[in-house]
């Protein structure tokens, strides 16, 4: 026996990564709807070998309904999900509206899949901030192994966690580089991205820093542990996908290089890519429509008592976005639903 699935904004990049990938990991699934806002109803998605025609997120009763993945944004998201939660459907959630409410989990599957348990606070459970996602994913294993008091990243962020429009800038602002005839202001970021990098991801705040590295400060501390101190410097680069970071860890415990590497080769969701020669590591290039989270670049850090050097990469649009609601739904129907 499957669930009755809903994805709201799947005409969206993270929407039509979220079918494609509850279709390639064979979620139970005895019926699907695909929803988008009114301007997009009718358009087709795929679904595995099947071919969806989106229905009016506006007008649809989710009565009945097991699991709805939201990729639609705060604002429709703030109007939807209490509809969907209220009807009985659970809603796991993309945007950043519910993941600093103490009462809704925040959850990363390899890292608390325990947290799912709580969803019947609010029958909502939110998905983390796309780079905060892939760095717990590293970080759980080893601060089981020898506690992290201080976690130092800078971030390298692909254009597409601003969605189409970012990756659209890009792409044009690229060729206007070949053919200055043609002139393409920013309209999505602060500068130009293409050739260039920004140092700015979000908002700034009262302190300096920008959203975005608030947000791996506090989802860090809800996800792994509260103790953790967090310092980010979050960065756009003209990458179309995938995610990289330079992760600085201070330890309670002294922890051996080689050991930190077994333990990240044995733990669930990531791949272990680190041979110390030209090209052994991984980029955004090569982990572009993967599941796992990769890890290079694991060195003893000497400049501190009991630290490391690693670096991560991920494709943002699945284990920052898709894949991780999926792998949401799938701790879900195992531990709370437990239909299948």
């Amino acid at each position: 026996m499957g669930y009755r699935v809903v994805v709201a904004g799947a005409t969206g990049n993270v929407g039509r990564e979220m079918l494609n990938i509850l279709a390639e990991r064979q979620f139970p699934v005895d019926e699907i709807v695909a929803l988008a806002s009114r301007r997009s109803l009718g358009s087709e998605c795929s679904f595995g070998d099947k071919t969806l025609k989106t229905k009016d997120l506006d007008t649809f009763d989710f009565t009945g309904w097991d699991i709805a993945l939201f990729a639609i944004g705060s604002d429709a998201t703030k109007t939807y999900a209490p509809k969907a939660a209220k009807a009985g459907c659970i809603v796991i959630d993309n945007s950043s509206l519910y993941r600093y409410d103490p009462e809704i989990p925040l959850v990363v599957p390899e890292v608390n899949p325990e947290a799912v348990d709580q969803v019947h606070n609010k029958n909502i459970i939110a998905n983390p901030n796309c780079s905060t996602a892939q760095m717990v994913v590293a970080l759980k294993p080893l601060h089981d192994r020898a506690k992290i008091k201080r976690v130092v990243v800078s971030t390298y962020q692909s254009v597409s966690g601003a969605g189409k429009e970012g990756m659209d800038e890009l792409w044009e602002q690229t060729k206007a580089v070949y053919n200055p005839v043609k002139d393409v202001p920013p309209t999505k970021f602060q500068r130009q991205i293409a050739f260039n990098v920004i140092p700015q991801i979000d908002v700034f705040m009262e302190d300096g820093t920008t959203k975005e590295e608030w947000k791996m400060v506090v989802e860090t501390k809800k996800i792994v542990d509260p103790s953790i101190k967090v310092t980010a410097t979050c960065v756009r680069v003209p990458v179309f996908v995938g995610h990289s970071e330079a992760v600085n860890i201070e330890f309670e415990e002294f922890l051996d290089e080689d050991e930190a590497r077994d333990i990240l080769r044995e733990a669930p969701g990531i791949m272990v890519i680190d041979k110390r020669e030209d090209g052994g590591y991984t980029t955004p290039v090569e982990c572009v429509g993967d599941y796992a989270t990769f890890i290079s670049r694991i060195r003893q850090d000497s400049t501190i008592e009991n630290g490391l050097n690693l670096w991560c990469v991920s494709d943002n649009l699945r284990k920052g976005a898709a894949l991780n609601a999926v792998q949401i739904a799938e701790t879900l129907g195992n531990r709370v639903l437990k239909k299948a």
